[in-house]
């Protein structure tokens, strides 16, 4: 439709309202279509409960079937399971948008961080600037274990070994705020595509128990009532009954339609813990790490996939809300976390202090405590393997 014959802007409640509008079969099937975005009325699954037709019966007059409390509980189980997993959906594609944006946003500002703390320690500019462009393809494993060894053999001192990690640090950083935006790229397109991704028929048929032509006749039909309701009240025209549209209704509504229902806000699933990282503690600890960018390079690809692909042998692959209990926590994590650059700057100072010289004091040893004597349990426990009693005569009580 012409943007000049819009008078009225588009909202959720003017979709809603159309939909409200339609006759029962048609408000049903919109219903569905839109199924993570509208939920069903009770009526509604009544609704399509009766208008169920029986396989008995090919041909001639439908009977008058009594709906029973299993068939409404069975139509109600599938409906429920298909908006869980489509609402699922949009929320983790949501989730990943938010997390990888603040991902993107903390690693540019700890990579900006460390950039003022080597020009702070007399890094020439130049120098920096050679670092940011020899990032992508530095390998910062053999640097950081010769850069070890020197500090072992004393070649190197506090702040020089300081630098050296800052420079490494520098190029890490950078390298993951590349990669994380990149993959911001996918996930907002896939965030869009699921945004606009409506129920399949073979879907419909499943939860309303209707064959394939029945369903595809109505679409044509009510879709077509939907947009041509929908167009008469943006342009306050309302349609004539009684004589057929002049033109057909412009698509363009239908994706109007989902972009405008894309805005509502997204419905937060309750998520239990389904043993990723083996333990709850270990996965908050390496969720803390990972919101501050602290997570080892090689591994970071395969952590982020057990969060949102489930790619990993290390968690119940059963629990349906798995893959989002992992990215709630990190986003709850983000939200809590403190970016200012102060903060930055001490969490960079202490990820690249030079390590202890110092002796490691190995804990005292058992043998080192004990004193020699045997208690009185131990006598009897020794007195007992031998077949005598406390006074050493022998016993048959063993």
């Amino acid at each position: 439709m012409s943007s000049t014959l819009m008078t009225r802007p588009l909202t959720v409640g003017l979709v809603e309202e159309t939909i409200a509008n339609l006759p029962t079969q048609g408000r049903v099937l919109l219903k569905l279509l839109l199924i993570q975005y509208l939920d069903v009325s009770h009526d509604e699954i009544l609704f399509m409960v009766a208008d169920r037709p029986d396989p008995r019966c090919v041909s001639g007059t439908k009977p008058v079937t009594t709906m029973t409390q299993e068939s409404i509980a069975a139509t109600t189980a599938r409906w429920q399971e298909y908006r869980r997993r489509a609402r699922l959906r949009r929320e983790r594609t949501s989730l990943q948008c938010a997390v990888l944006k603040h991902l993107a946003e903390t690693a540019e500002a700890m990579a900006a961080c460390a950039a003022s703390l080597l020009a702070a320690r007399g890094v020439s500019p130049g120098a920096i600037e050679t670092l940011k462009a020899q990032a992508r393809t530095a390998v910062p494993g053999p640097v950081l274990r010769a850069l070890d060894e020197r500090w072992e053999q004393g070649e190197v001192g506090p702040e020089e070994f300081r630098n050296y990690r800052l420079a490494i640090e520098l190029q890490t950083l950078l390298r993951f705020a590349e990669r994380f935006r990149k993959r911001l790229d996918l996930a907002e397109r896939e965030r869009r595509t699921s945004n606009r991704t409506v129920l399949q028929d073979h879907e419909i048929c499943h939860i309303w128990g209707i064959p394939a032509g029945s369903l595809a006749a109505r679409k044509v039909k009510f879709l077509s009532q939907y947009l041509l309701g929908l167009q008469s009240k943006l342009s306050d025209v309302p349609p004539a009954s009684n004589q057929p549209p002049s033109q057909a209704p412009s698509l363009d509504l239908w994706e109007e339609t989902l972009s405008i229902l894309s805005t509502t806000p997204i419905e937060r699933s309750i998520a239990t813990y389904d043993g990723l990282e083996r333990t709850e503690s270990a996965l908050l600890e390496k969720l803390t790490a990972y919101a501050v960018v602290g997570i080892p390079e090689q591994s970071e690809a395969a952590f982020w996939n057990s969060l949102v692909l489930g790619a990993t042998s290390k968690a119940v692959h059963s629990e349906p809300t798995r893959t989002l209990f992992g990215l709630q926590r990190l986003a709850a994590i983000q939200q809590d976390l403190d970016r200012s650059p102060e903060a930055l700057e001490q969490e960079l100072l202490k990820r690249t202090a030079p390590p202890s010289q110092e002796p490691a004091v190995s804990p005292p040893t058992q043998a080192e405590h004990s004193t020699g004597e045997l208690t009185e349990m131990q006598k009897q426990i020794l007195h007992n393997f031998i077949g005598e009693d406390m006074s050493g005569r022998a016993s048959d009580k063993w």
